[in-house]
């Protein structure tokens, strides 16, 4: 069945045009794209220009091969006339009690280690204690609901001027954001991007003794983070739903950190003995 929703142009040449969209965001040729979803070359560029009409199975599989993410197949469908199969709902809502309860569960077990939830635009989900406990000293207006975690972050405001490697740690922010914009085209995460690249570098505390790290330098990005008790050198690491098929569910990413030194862990547990 077909499905309309105040379309304005016809579903062929408006799926067409935004399948081969996303073929050129994925640097993919039309033979690439018709070899590994095993379609003719000849069939995929009559979808891109309209001239023939792709099913649902074709719109999904395309989708599929592309790594289209699930809102966007979504997009998908409805522009060429399907209804939507991916469902979206709010966090709040209780057939998703099983995933937040998932997510509770991980951020309190990563105690006393900071740990938080994010959404695809970088909002605040939900946080632990640990991570709760290294805002103190943030401009109020900066943690007001909703949060924004890149804008607390990188915000001169926020816990910029406490970075000691905050030139580090802005690029491989901008760098994550501008992966995200690749993968999703979301025009919000390119205003964010645009914005938190605008922010002026603070300037940040200098320890006294150097900074922990240059092992793993090579290999990841620590995040030192100057406290009133000590520096916390930190690791982190990104999670996602391997098999989501909700796409709020998709979205999120849980981000936990991991003390880089013996000092770091023992500064996380002594704070949150306070």
């Amino acid at each position: 069945m077909r499905y309309h929703a105040g379309m304005t142009h016809s579903p062929p040449l408006l799926v067409g045009n935004l399948l081969r969209e996303w073929r050129q965001r994925r640097r993919m040729s039309q033979m690439e794209l018709s070899f590994e979803a095993e379609v003719s070359t000849r069939h995929l560029s009559f979808v891109e220009t309209g001239r023939a009409t792709p099913s649902r199975e074709m719109v999904m599989l395309l989708a599929e091969r592309l790594d289209v993410p699930l809102r966007e197949r979504n997009a998908l469908l409805i522009a060429a006339g399907f209804a939507p199969v991916f469902p979206t709902r709010t966090l709040a809502d209780p057939a998703l009690a099983a995933a937040r309860e998932a997510v509770e569960m991980v951020l309190t077990a990563h105690e006393p280690y900071p740990a938080l939830a994010i959404d695809r635009h970088w909002t605040l989900v939900t946080a632990n204690e640990a991570a709760r406990r290294l805002l103190g000293g943030i401009a109020p207006e900066l943690l007001k609901v909703p949060v924004n975690v890149m804008r607390l972050s990188m915000h001169p405001a926020g816990l910029a001027p406490r970075i000691a490697n905050f030139r580090q740690w802005r690029s491989h922010l901008l760098a994550r954001l501008r992966h995200q914009i690749e993968i999703t085209a979301d025009p919000l995460l390119r205003e964010l991007a645009k914005e938190v690249g605008s922010y002026p570098v603070p300037k940040t505390h200098t320890p006294a003794e150097p900074l922990p790290g240059s092992e793993v330098a090579n290999m990841v990005v620590p995040l030192h983070l100057v406290t009133d008790s000590g520096v916390l050198s930190l690791l982190s690491t990104t999670t996602v739903f391997g098999t989501a098929v909700e796409v709020t569910i998709s979205e999120i990413a849980l981000e936990n950190f991991y003390p880089m030194n013996a000092d770091s862990a023992a500064l996380l547990h002594r704070l949150a003995e306070e």
